[in-house]
């Protein structure tokens, strides 16, 4: 059976990198950069004594001449990443990339210029000249962000240093990171053939259903790291450094700080939601140890923590996991199978493993042709099925904000509610074949995948939260080396995994290949994926009551995101986030699942 997978079709964004139409809309791009400059270097001499109807043209123009700028931008970027990263050797790619970021520069100073602006109007001034302007008026959100995050810029001198600064520092050892692990391959013996594996194929042996294929991979994968550790190191202490240095300056009061704002929550929410999944941790490891009991250890090395269970002869095909998707969104809603269909029949996806390509998934919105891009590795396993369907979530999330016709700044989604339509679709897929299982390996095949996430979203993620917190604690006092950032992984893991698994066994390299943490724009890119999974939850359960009445409702919220904190936006609902009991009361039906499993 062939498990290949298709790559995506970029052709009706642009012909190619070297196309008339694409270097049409760059120069496009730098004319309205050099338009807004002009624009707002006269609006920005309104203050909030002006004329309300004049100040409500001067934020109306802005947003809109913002949004067509995001837009092409977005179009633009995505077009350029859709080679960067299915391809880091391509010269070609990474030259318009770098020269994109270079143009990119002015767009985000004027982004700090136009914040410092709106802030010194104040909120008052913004209400009574929104009053006056529809596209101010549909813009209030941004705009009253825009106002209470003003608090926190530095003077724009800094800002614009700041800005330009950061593509030869934090941005460029995040690029780094990502170039070095997407080229990073190992020789390696499978099937009794050896080969040269990308990590990303590697890495996602971890599922393999043979233990000693596992353990062979997990080994060729620490001795590969081993070898590119303090260069990642580097990379490391670069970008939290940066983090570290701009926060201080920008009166943050940590580095959590900016990231709960930009998540578009509170503390006492994450608090909340903090409490409830440590509370869990003895539940997980209860599955983890049936899980080695099952497979005949006393404790699982972490080798086995994806191993498959049940039924494993199971490989599917890229056809095959295309319609299983369809068909179980079908169940949900006939608009979310068409959507994934669609997607399936326009090569959206590039679901390839091959060398020089990044790891992991993403989907990326190309706002231009109001489509989305997939990037999966496909290995034929159930796990990477469930990583298709949570990636046309983020599609479908895209699509639904398309329909409504929301602009760019409106469709400027917190991580936190980001990850809502994602792990839905998660939800929709294992939740709809387990309803259908009747023979018992068959269910803990689908139990184990469920769970297994599910771990990973909730233990996992909070070891990775232990370990970012520890990280920009030491590096405000010194560079960490490689090894001390091993010590500070296994420590957070085994503070989460506790007696769950084999201590002398755990992955220490985990900080590694996660890009998540080269990221200087957005620290704790993290616990995102927990509030995303247990709101999902939370409002699967809903939708278990109401039905397909649900499904509107749940539509206009993912086209809503961009425009009201995530506590409002779950108010939608009648759900409180701020308490522990709505994060507790989600875990609990992942409880169930758990309950179940043992017993098998």
């Amino acid at each position: 059976m062939t498990i290949s997978a298709t790559r995506w079709d970029m052709t009706n964004v642009f012909p190619s990198l070297e196309s008339k139409e694409f270097k049409a809309s760059v120069k496009k791009y730098k004319s309205m950069l050099d338009e807004m400059e002009v624009f707002f270097k006269k609006a920005s001499k309104a203050d909030s004594k002006a004329d309300p109807k004049k100040l409500g043209k001067l934020l109306g123009e802005s947003v809109d001449r913002f949004n067509a700028l995001f837009e092409l931008a977005g179009t633009i970027r995505a077009f350029i990443y859709s080679f960067v990263t299915t391809d880091s050797r391509n010269k070609e790619a990474m030259r318009a990339l770098s020269e994109f970021e270079q143009m990119s520069v002015q767009a985000n100073i004027l982004e700090t210029k136009f914040q410092a602006w709106v802030g010194k109007l104040g909120k008052a001034a913004v209400k009574k000249a929104a009053k006056m302007n529809a596209s101010a008026k549909a813009h209030e959100f941004t705009l009253n962000e825009s106002v209470e995050q003003s608090r926190y810029l530095m003077s724009e001198a800094e800002e614009i240093l700041a800005t330009e600064l950061t593509l030869s520092g934090g941005n460029a050892f995040g690029k780094l990171q990502g170039t070095l692990t997407s080229q990073l391959s190992v020789d390696f013996e499978l099937g009794g053939k050896t080969e040269k594996l990308p990590m990303p194929a590697l890495i996602n042996l971890r599922s393999h259903p043979d233990e000693p294929t596992r353990r062979r991979g997990y080994e060729a994968e620490n001795i590969a790291w081993e070898g590119v550790k303090e260069t990642l190191a580097a990379c490391m202490n670069g970008v939290k450094g940066e983090a570290l240095t701009l926060n201080k300056k920008r009166g943050r009061e940590d580095a959590l700080h900016s990231s709960i704002d930009f998540a578009r929550m509170d503390r006492a929410t994450l608090n909340a939601m903090l409490s409830a999944m440590k509370d869990s941790f003895p539940m997980f490891r209860k599955y983890f140890k049936h899980k080695a009991k099952l497979i005949g250890k006393e404790k699982l090395a972490w080798w086995d923590v994806s191993a498959p269970m049940g039924k494993t002869d199971k490989v599917y095909s890229f056809e095959e996991a295309r319609d299983f998707i369809v068909s179980n969104f079908n169940k949900f809603s006939p608009e979310l199978g068409a959507f994934a269909q669609r997607a399936f029949d326009n090569n959206w996806i590039d679901a390839e493993q091959r060398d020089g390509k990044r790891g992991g998934a993403f989907c990326m919105g190309v706002a231009g042709v109001k489509e989305s891009r997939i990037l999966s590795n496909f290995d034929g396993s159930f796990d990477q099925v469930s990583t298709l369907a949570h990636e046309l979530g983020h599609a479908f999330h895209n699509e639904c904000a398309y329909q409504a016709n929301k602009t760019q700044l409106q469709q400027s989604t917190p991580m936190t509610l980001a990850e809502t339509a994602s792990i839905m679709c998660e939800t929709i897929v294992t939740e709809a074949v387990l309803s259908q299982v009747t023979d018992p390996q068959e269910e803990l095949a689908v139990l184990e995948a469920q769970i297994s996430n599910a771990s990973a979203v909730i233990v996992d993620i909070y070891s990775r939260y232990l370990f970012e917190k520890k990280v920009f604690e030491r590096r405000e006092k010194s560079e960490l080396s490689a090894d001390d950032l091993n010590d500070i992984m296994e420590r957070a893991q085994k503070a989460t995994y506790g007696d769950g698994l084999d201590e002398q066994y755990l992955q220490k390299f985990m900080w590694t290949w996660k890009p998540h943490y080269y990221n200087s724009g957005f620290s704790f890119y993290n616990y995102p994926y927990a509030f995303g999974l247990l709101f999902a939850t939370g409002l699967y359960a809903i939708y278990q009551k109401r039905g397909a009445d649900f499904v509107p409702d749940y539509k206009n919220l993912l086209a809503s995101t961009g425009e009201d904190r995530a506590a409002e936006l779950a108010d939608r609902f009648g759900i409180n986030i701020r308490t522990k009991k709505f994060w507790a009361d989600s875990i609990a039906i992942i409880g169930k699942h758990v309950d179940r499993y043992c017993e098998l």
